[in-house]
């Protein structure tokens, strides 16, 4: 500031306080300062511009960052009637500059942060359409596909999230709100219903199937006291029992238990009765499985009724020793049967030799075949003898031939 003149280069204090402010060529009266120096008035209206120039450089760097909201175009309107006769001293013409620079940009952002407002409002309403559209797929299972617990974890997640996006979201138009959430409302309830009346059934089949299958557990119960000879009508209370149908897993598994009980003392009475016997069996699989030791050079003997003799002092002392234990039953007799089919074979053998039928077939093709082998020997005497070589071979195989039969008929 000059002292001369108490100026500065924007504005200037006369001798009776008076503050002037240069706008271009010309210059304007801001007010007056009559109590102070004319350093203190000058300061004062400088400090008024500072405070302007202050909002518009706040507004510029708001602006810059993209974060005014909707207020910025006020805030312009305002600042550009603030420097319409500013009571100041600045450059009020750079300052308006700015000023108007920040409509333009203001405008723009506007734009920008309207479109950005749009788009959000699609995508709030989009993704409810999504939540309403899964909430009406999960409504829409058939009943015997649905999961019923995981279906019911799913619309508490939908409903969750409608919550979310309708606190923390963009706003929608009401309209369209609406009627999304009644669709989702609608398939909610419809799926509630679904489940109110399937657990209902499920309780009324579950009471009546624990009716019927407590009843069989009371009669498999009561079968307790027959032991072993109780398992035939146990087995018969099994078919009762698939027949009675399912009830939840958990309820037919613990009846299941109950019945699976009563049978198992019975099948433990079987059990201890199966092994008192196999003890006592015990004693005959040892003295079988000795006489099949003195029984099996029955397989060495070529004679049938020897050996039909001797299978028949082994048989009468088999039946004598009575029962062996089961697990031991296929292989004992498995070597016994291996001597009887033996003895058989003998015999079917000396039957097939010796029956009168059989033995005349064979006496008469035996005649034929030497009579024949008789000519065939002439025929290839007579053959050689005339150098024929076609029908020595042709008689020599015919006669190989008809001898291989005879041999076969034996003596």
């Amino acid at each position: 500031m000059s002292e001369a003149s108490n100026e500065t280069s924007w504005g200037r204090v006369d001798e009776d306080r008076t503050v002037y402010v240069r706008e271009g060529d010309a210059e304007r009266v801001v007010g007056s300062f009559p109590d102070g120096t004319p350093e203190e008035a000058l300061a004062y209206f400088t400090r008024k511009f500072a405070d302007l120039e202050g909002q518009v450089t706040l507004l510029e760097a708001r602006i810059a960052r993209g974060t005014a909201d909707a207020s910025a175009a006020d805030t312009v309107a305002k600042l550009r009637e603030s420097l319409v006769e500013p009571a100041a001293v600045g450059d009020i013409v750079a300052l308006r500059e700015r000023v108007e620079k920040l409509g333009s940009k203001t405008a723009a952002l506007s734009e920008k942060q309207q479109a950005e407002r749009e788009a959000a409002r699609q995508e709030a309403v989009a993704q409810r359409e999504a939540i309403a559209v899964e909430a009406e797929r999960l409504a829409a299972q058939p009943e015997a596909s649905i999961r019923w617990k995981d279906t019911s974890q799913a619309f508490e997640q939908l409903f969750t999230d409608w919550q979310t996006a309708q606190r923390t979201g963009p706003q929608i138009p009401k309209a369209q709100a609406d009627a999304l959430w009644k669709r989702f409302r609608s398939a909610r309830q419809s799926f509630d219903g679904a489940r109110r009346a399937h657990f209902a059934q499920m309780d009324a089949t579950n009471k009546d199937v624990k009716q019927r299958k407590e009843r069989i557990i009371a009669a498999a119960e009561a079968l307790a006291p027959r032991g072993i000879e109780g398992i035939p009508a146990y087995r018969s209370l099994l078919d009762d029992w698939k027949a009675a149908g399912r009830a939840s897993r958990k309820l037919d598994d613990q009846l299941w238990a109950r019945f699976k009980a009563a049978g198992d003392v019975l099948y433990e009475a079987k059990a201890a009765e199966a092994a008192q016997t196999n003890e006592e069996y015990a004693e005959n699989l040892t003295a079988k499985q000795a006489l099949l030791d003195e029984a099996e050079p029955i397989l060495q003997v070529t004679e049938h009724a020897a050996a039909r003799k001797q299978l028949t002092a082994v048989q009468l002392r088999w039946d004598e020793l009575g029962r062996v234990p089961r697990e031991a039953l296929r292989d004992i007799e498995g070597r016994l049967r291996k001597i009887e089919d033996h003895v058989k074979q003998l015999e079917e053998e000396h039957w097939r030799k010796t029956n009168p039928e059989t033995k005349a077939r064979s006496e008469g093709l035996r005649g034929q075949l030497e009579s024949s082998i008789a000519d065939l020997t002439a025929e290839l005497d007579a053959a050689r003898s005339a150098g024929n070589a076609r029908k020595v071979a042709d008689a020599e195989e015919k006669l190989a031939t008809q001898q291989s039969w005879l041999a076969a008929l034996g003596d």
